[in-house]
């Protein structure tokens, strides 16, 4: 038990001299997760990047293994105006909209996924109480502010690279959520709702004050200095060939 605890301590303590920073803001649901996936295969041995961004238009994001007929009212979608797209990281299906979302990518990470998950989105519990909350940690994924949820994180590996990303959210609006996510019927739609309205919530910031204190809060948890930098020509042209090759194909996106 005292190797395990010591274990768990020296990779808890992991430190970084610097965190690349992308402030990439506003773009597509494809762009979003094209991106996330170069800058898995682009990401320095020992500096990680943090990405953080908003989708415009709105978007409902499925998760890997999720089915896009089942999960999704893609007509309804098309009709809004709402970008449909399936991510490489697992979980369920997301509307992001009123949203501050982030991306950290990293080859130096716990191995253990529960750890692994505390261990990123501690600095997201930090910010946010930055903000004035009491905002905790919660396994598997989630971060909530008295019992409602109010972050939600997946992850992926691959090529010994972790990729985390998750949503906090700024305001949610419950109905438009259901009319784009697939349920069962409209009884069982409205206890839905009304069970995600008791249990979810924004914070009410904007995306602003939420990605300043976001940069100084990953600053601090890895005693890092923070490097605010831009795409590289490679990483914009990696991203457009992705979008179009996959993120916008059906083959990728009703896959199951």
């Amino acid at each position: 038990m005292k190797k395990e605890e010591n274990e768990k301590e020296i990779k808890m303590s992991v430190k970084f001299s610097r965190i690349r920073i992308l402030e990439t803001w506003y773009n597509s649901g494809p762009w979003n997760m094209a991106l996330d996936e170069v800058l898995m295969d682009s990401v320095n041995q020992c500096i990680p990047t943090l990405r953080l961004y908003g989708w415009h238009p709105s978007a409902v994001s499925i998760g890997y293994f999720q089915s896009m007929d089942e999960e999704v009212d893609v007509k309804n979608c098309k009709h809004m105006g709402i970008d449909v797209v399936r991510r490489i990281t697992g979980g369920g299906a997301v509307l992001h909209e009123s949203e501050l979302t982030y991306s950290f990518i990293t080859k130096i990470y716990p191995q253990n996924i529960i750890e692994s998950y505390y261990w990123i989105c501690d600095p997201v519990v930090i910010c946010i109480n930055k903000l004035g909350f009491d905002a905790k940690f919660v396994p598997l994924n989630d971060i909530i502010i008295n019992n409602k949820k109010v972050s939600g994180n997946a992850q992926t590996r691959k090529k010994n690279t972790l990729l985390q990303h998750g949503t906090i959210l700024l305001d949610v609006n419950v109905e438009k959520m259901f009319s784009v996510l697939k349920v069962p019927s409209e009884k069982v739609k409205d206890k839905m709702i009304n069970d995600v309205k008791s249990r979810v919530m924004g914070l009410n910031k904007t995306f602003e004050q939420v990605a300043d204190n976001l940069k100084e809060s990953f600053s601090e948890k890895f005693s890092a200095e923070i490097i605010v930098d831009n795409l590289t020509v490679e990483e914009k042209e990696n991203t457009k060939r992705l979008v179009t090759e996959k993120y916008v194909s059906n083959q990728w996106n009703w896959k199951r």
